[in-house]
């Protein structure tokens, strides 16, 4: 009955936008459009699917009780056995972290190579388990009993209660990554609770640790925030937020008055192209970066390349050349000299500390400075960007919208206002975002951020918790952002009965956060001082189901910021608009880097992950460069300017334009059209082509 009317509901919508993406003759945005206006239901019809859904899983429910519930189980047993069975001898489960029953059922079918018989531990399961477990006073369901185990040790997995002691998995750049309980990630317990004041002023956490008076100032600025918001909106002083027919609502965000400033790619070279070896030279000059570039091993005492070697090497690498055919093009470069220094100096943590020594200077030079939209708060902003792989990898993943059939990677990238790359990883392109954002952030102790911005594949609600605790503010971009459920202490009808429009759709649970609060504290002071990255963490937290305790306590405290978030994002027009400009930087940064990485059709010839890091790095570190360079050469301009108007006119079209700009850069080297050169070197012989046919 609840399927026939939720069917009825649903298939109409469904069919019609199957119908919509079967037309040839419209445009994606036309069929968006359609589909949009195919999806939108009603309040009541929504309300209807609602209740139906509801009713659905309420039947489903019951019949999980059911005895043909169990029969079904105990049929599939087989096939569940044949895949699972050989796991479940190998675990070795840490037994300090399981509950003992289930413990000593999995011992018992291990030490039985899982040849169970009736006497096996049957304490872990519930009593209606083992009614249908037992039909008979002689029967014992062997199968069902194996599904169950198995079932009971699936959901131990997924919610953190069974961890294991030695198991472990080999990660993309071959290490050895253990999948043990998140505690053995995290400081340990003992250490916390004996140096707990002391890790947490180290952690500059010290207020955090007064949860009731945490717990009064947000749910005073949260009330505060809804009754404002309102009020905006009550007296007409918020003409961009629009409500729809079905009570929804929409924020528009006006853009930008055009300024009158002169393009700023027209201050830089428009005739004489700057190759791109005199870019890296002239900057190593100014911010000896090469200095960075140190021997893995250093009681080797042997003598330094030049720098043109080291040049050519990260050329050849960033720009996807590589080293052979690098070697191949340059003058006075030998392709072995090019490939050691390459192996031997060329380390992620080399090119890390390279590229942050340009980045240390940019931040000490008074021009950059200038384009901080305020001298006291630092905005920046990450963002992937989708690179394909021509080689096996074990990090790369299929993605048929980026790659087709092939696989990929993602370089996740982090700049500020001011145009400076700070940080790149690259990850599966299956991974999620959102666990690599702290790591950008905390990664550096050049650049600081004040408020960082995404777009909705780096939001998750834990990230607006762990950053509001480590004092960034988190401001990203969210899709639908009316779709997203806001949140009180109060009651909705308290807000309703002061003829609230804007109003809170659940309650926060301040019980779980208050339980989990040491826990939570712990985990942000893990991250703060750098004994587990926070990618590590999350990708930890986040393998277990959401009825882990940390994962549910962190995710409900991360509901408080991102309400406050959305409530202020809907009445500050300014930071919508700075969002949007500073997301603008890194989707322009992205085209820049693709620019950069002309060769090898813009793929990735690494397959290791380390490698592909160190490819990463190069490309930053030539973008880096070019930044730096425009830098220098724009600074160069206006101490050469006598007239105040000009200097004016500059720093305006600074301010207003793009430090990222490259069509002045010459990548691809120079072409020689010598007699000498034009002369055939592989020795093809026309007569003998012309004449030959197939047999």
């Amino acid at each position: 009955m609840f399927l026939q009317s939720l069917q009825e509901s649903i298939l109409p919508t469904l069919t019609s936008i199957e119908e919509t993406l079967k037309i040839n003759n419209s445009n994606p945005a036309e069929k968006l459009l359609l589909i949009e206006t195919a999806m939108s239901l009603k309040e009541s019809e929504r309300c209807q699917i609602e209740q139906q859904t509801g009713l659905l899983l309420a039947e489903t429910g019951t019949a999980r009780n059911s005895r043909d519930f169990y029969d079904i189980l105990q049929k599939q047993s087989l096939k569940l056995q044949k895949r699972a069975a050989d796991i479940v001898r190998c675990l070795q489960v840490d037994e300090m972290q399981v509950q003992s029953d289930l413990f000593n059922a999995l011992q018992h079918f291990q030490r039985r190579d899982g040849q169970i018989e009736k006497n096996a531990p049957q304490d872990f399961l519930s009593k209606q388990q083992k009614d249908f477990l037992n039909l008979g006073s002689d029967k014992f369901t062997v199968s069902l009993y194996k599904v169950l185990l198995f079932q009971q040790l699936s959901v131990g997995i997924k919610s953190g209660t069974v961890n294991f002691s030695d198991s472990h998995k080999y990660t993309f750049c071959n290490h050895l990554t253990k999948y043990r309980s998140l505690d053995d990630y995290l400081i340990s317990r003992e250490f916390w609770q004996k140096h707990r004041s002391e890790l947490l002023g180290q952690a500059d956490l010290q207020e955090s640790d007064n949860f009731p008076a945490i717990l009064t100032n947000l749910s005073d600025t949260l009330d505060r925030a809804f009754r404002e918001t309102n009020q905006q909106l009550k007296s007409n002083l918020n003409p961009h937020l629009k409500f729809t027919a079905d009570r929804d609502w929409v924020i528009s965000t006006p853009k930008q008055d055009a300024t009158l400033a002169a393009p700023l790619k027209n201050y830089f070279p428009s005739r004489q192209l700057v190759p791109l070896s005199e870019v890296l030279a002239s900057v190593n000059q100014a911010v000896p970066f090469l200095d960075e570039l140190q021997h893995w091993q250093m009681r080797r005492r042997q003598s330094k390349p030049v720098d043109q070697v080291f040049f050519a090497g990260i050329i050849g690498t960033g720009c996807e050349l590589g080293i052979g055919k690098m070697a191949f093009i340059s003058k006075h470069i030998g392709e072995i000299d090019l490939e050691n220094t390459v192996n031997w100096y060329f380390s992620p943590e080399n090119l890390q500390n390279a590229n942050a020594k340009i980045v240390n200077f940019l931040n000490n030079l008074e021009l950059p400075n200038l384009l901080r939209r305020s001298q006291d708060r630092l905005h920046t902003s990450s963002d992937g960007q989708k690179y394909a792989v021509s080689v096996p990898s074990l990090n790369a993943n299929h993605s048929f919208k980026y790659f087709g059939h092939d696989k990929g990677v993602t370089v996740y990238s982090f700049i500020d206002e001011r145009h400076l790359l700070f940080y790149s990883t690259v990850i599966s392109a299956a991974e999620r975002e959102a666990a690599y954002v702290i790591d950008g952030l905390l990664h550096n102790e050049v650049i600081k951020s004040d408020i960082h911005s995404t777009d909705s594949h780096g939001f998750t609600e834990i990230v607006f918790g762990v950053t509001h605790l480590l004092g960034f503010s988190f401001a990203p971009r969210l899709k639908q952002l009316s779709k997203h459920r806001l949140y009180s202490f109060e009651k909705r009808k308290i807000y309703e009965a002061l003829g609230c429009r804007i109003l809170p759709k659940l309650y926060i649970d301040t019980k779980l956060i208050e339980d989990n609060w040491d826990d939570i504290l712990r985990f942000v002071a893990t991250i703060k001082l750098k004994h587990t990255t926070a990618s590590q963490l999350f990708k930890r937290l986040n393998s277990y189901s959401k009825q882990h305790p940390l994962y549910q306590a962190l995710k409900e405290f991360g509901k408080i910021i991102k309400t406050l978030f959305i409530l202020r994002y809907i009445d500050d027009v300014e930071l919508r608009r700075a969002i949007e400009k500073q997301l603008n930087k890194i989707e322009h940064a992205h085209r820049f880097a693709k620019a950069v990485a002309f060769a090898n059709n813009q793929e990735f010839s690494e397959g290791e992950k380390e490698l592909q890091n160190v490819a990463a790095d190069c490309r930053r570190l030539i973008e880096n460069s070019i930044i730096c360079w425009n830098y220098l050469y724009l600074t160069n301009k206006l101490t050469e300017m006598s007239d105040k108007h000009q200097r004016q006119s500059l720093l305006e079209s600074i301010k207003d334009g793009s430090i990222i700009t490259w069509k002045h850069i010459n990548f691809h080297g120079e072409y020689d059209f010598s007699a000498e050169k034009m002369q055939d070197s592989v020795g093809l012989n026309l007569p003998k082509i012309l004449a030959w046919k197939a047999e």
